[in-house]
């Protein structure tokens, strides 16, 4: 199998896609928001952005709001697991795939450091201007199992390794 990446562009303006998901976010009280540019490291998705509710019924709640705002845009997901859970809640919107997590569930996980590639690789998400903190401090990150996982870990460990 044979992984094509796209060029790393200069920052881009954030979509209204990705403006809409983080209003939906700030609503609904979402702590310790992340937001990942991963363009230039995997073609599944823009953007992906991480973020925490304090309870599993919070985190359900968040989730739910973002869902309600992107179909009133008239977006349909393409894709949501573990709400019936709570712990995690991944919403895929194709270009920007959205992780809602317990702050333990988060940290086990670690899942922004997943797309941190190693020192020296010019394409990674730690990289200066390309991940970016919004609201409250320190990502903890993680997440539980689902498909999403897998398609977020694999995408992740695919783009680690290079073009």
């Amino acid at each position: 199998m044979t992984t094509r990446t796209r060029a790393r562009h200069a920052r881009q303006p954030e979509s209204s896609l990705q403006s809409l998901v983080e209003a939906a976010l700030d609503d609904m009280k979402a702590t310790q928001v992340r937001v990942l540019d991963l363009r230039g490291l995997t073609d599944i998705a823009d953007t992906m952005i991480v973020a925490s509710g304090n309870s599993d019924r919070h985190v359900r709640s968040i989730a739910e709001r973002v869902i309600e705002r992107v179909e009133a845009a008239g977006i349909r997901p393409l894709g949501i697991e573990g709400q019936r859970e709570g712990e995690w809640v991944l919403v895929d919107l194709n270009d920007v795939i959205v992780h809602v997590m317990l702050p333990r569930v988060r940290e086990l996980y670690a899942l922004e450091h997943l797309w941190e590639a190693p020192a020296g690789y010019a394409g990674a998400v730690g990289a200066a201007g390309s991940a970016r903190a919004v609201g409250a401090a320190s990502p903890a990150a993680g997440t539980s199992g689902a498909a999403g996982a897998a398609r977020t870990a694999g995408a992740a460990s695919s783009a680690a390794r290079g073009p």
